[in-house]
């Protein structure tokens, strides 16, 4: 036995001295490395796990801090609610992080100073369920009591499936939510086809319901899952009786068209600039069909050749070439994968067969020479620097 307490003292004595050892490294940067030791914060932001009891079950979801969030200084932070599709449905509590709104704050947290509720949906469940519905916005009460935010900016976002639980709480709450974004959805439901037989009605029922309050609608023209014929009603209903609406089509995109819209930069704004007391709008409707990049110029081959050319990372590693094939210009990355490249301007060019926002910025100095290349997508941006031939001039030795 005392072996074991001699035993157990050596290890906690160790393990001491590896805490010891662990921690000496900040102290060491806040001195001799140049790194500054930063103290924990007072209190948790990002995303937080929450749980609440309804009639003796338990429902596990998240919250969403932003970093500047102080509880102490009573600043009425703006809210969202936001229901995710059926792929995120579960008892865990975290799925609905993956998607949508979520990934949107990930990717952009300046953009979207807001306290986000992310209740998540039963498996085998609906967001159009009636208990579901109800749980979403007890979780909505609960977190907006315990955060102090602002009723006067509530705002409600879904996309799919949640996009359906949004048009029901957009119908049943209206006078709760500032503004909202839905993102494919509609109120036919894909399991509840029979209600198709009312379309000469729902859409109307819905539009005298929802009245002025803003919506901005996104969806794919090829969407096969929930058709974008859903929006296009609801946008007629709500344009016929004087709404507050616009549509977004993106042109060649399927069910998927929460990326693109919860990634719009204008958004996070847009939802700001409306509040539940503010004078009641003025009727407004915008339909956009937006194509999937700009239209492409041609360059002359002589701007073109003016561009081609190796270029390399800040750390001298060879990053893209680029190279042309009569009139058509090209980049092969480092790994030799290659891709065309269509310009919008003279100097910014976008990637035909990629995803909307990346470009290729060209850099020039003031005698108008290419030095670099700045590649910019919707997270980040690189700049690689052109690498410049030497041509070796052989001079004869004169006899």
């Amino acid at each position: 036995m005392l072996c074991r307490v001699h035993f157990l003292t050596a290890c906690i004595c160790l393990a001491g001295g590896l805490l010891s050892v662990g921690a000496s490294p900040a102290a060491a940067g806040a001195t001799g490395h140049g790194g500054k030791f930063v103290p924990p914060p007072a209190q948790e932001t990002g995303f937080l796990n929450r749980k609440i009891e309804i009639r003796g079950v338990t429902y596990k979801f998240q919250v969403y801090l932003p970093e500047e969030y102080r509880r102490d200084d009573r600043k009425p932070w703006p809210m969202i609610l936001f229901l995710h599709g059926i792929g995120e449905r579960g008892a865990e509590g975290m799925w609905q992080t993956q998607i949508g709104v979520p990934t949107a704050v990930r990717n952009h947290p300046e953009r979207w100073p807001f306290v986000v509720v992310l209740p998540q949906c039963n498996y085998p469940g609906f967001w159009t369920d009636n208990d579901m519905l109800a749980m979403a916005m007890t979780e909505l009460d609960q977190e907006q009591a315990e955060f102090h935010t602002d009723p006067d900016r509530t705002y409600l976002t879904g996309l799919s499936m949640g996009g359906y639980g949004a048009w029901e709480l957009a119908r049943l709450y209206p006078h709760r939510w500032a503004a909202a974004a839905i993102a494919s959805g509609g109120i036919f439901w894909s399991y509840a086809p029979e209600r198709w037989q009312e379309t000469a009605a729902l859409p109307a029922e819905y539009a005298r319901s929802i009245g002025r309050m803003p919506l901005w609608l996104f969806h794919g023209s090829d969407d096969p899952t929930v058709p974008e014929r859903e929006d296009e009603l609801m946008y007629a209903a709500l344009k016929a009786g004087g709404g507050d609406v616009r549509l977004w089509v993106y042109q060649g995109l399927k069910h998927d068209s929460w990326t693109r819209g919860f990634n719009e930069p204008d958004l996070p704004h847009w939802l700001l600039t409306h509040r539940l007391s503010q004078p009641e709008v003025q009727a407004f409707a915008e339909r956009l069909v937006i194509a999937p990049h700009p239209n492409a110029i041609r360059l002359s081959t002589a701007a073109l050749d003016a561009i081609v050319g190796e270029y390399h990372d800040t750390t001298g590693r060879p990053a893209v070439t680029l190279f042309r094939q009569g009139e058509q210009l090209f980049q092969k990355d480092r790994h030799g994968e290659i891709a065309p490249l269509e310009a919008e301007s003279s100097t910014s060019f976008f990637y035909p067969q990629g995803g909307y926002w990346p470009r290729l910025i060209v850099e020039r100095d003031s005698q108008g020479r290419v030095t670099g290349l700045i590649y910019r997508d919707d997270r980040h941006e690189e700049r690689w620097e052109r690498k410049h031939t030497i041509v070796a001039k052989v001079v004869a030795k004169k006899n």
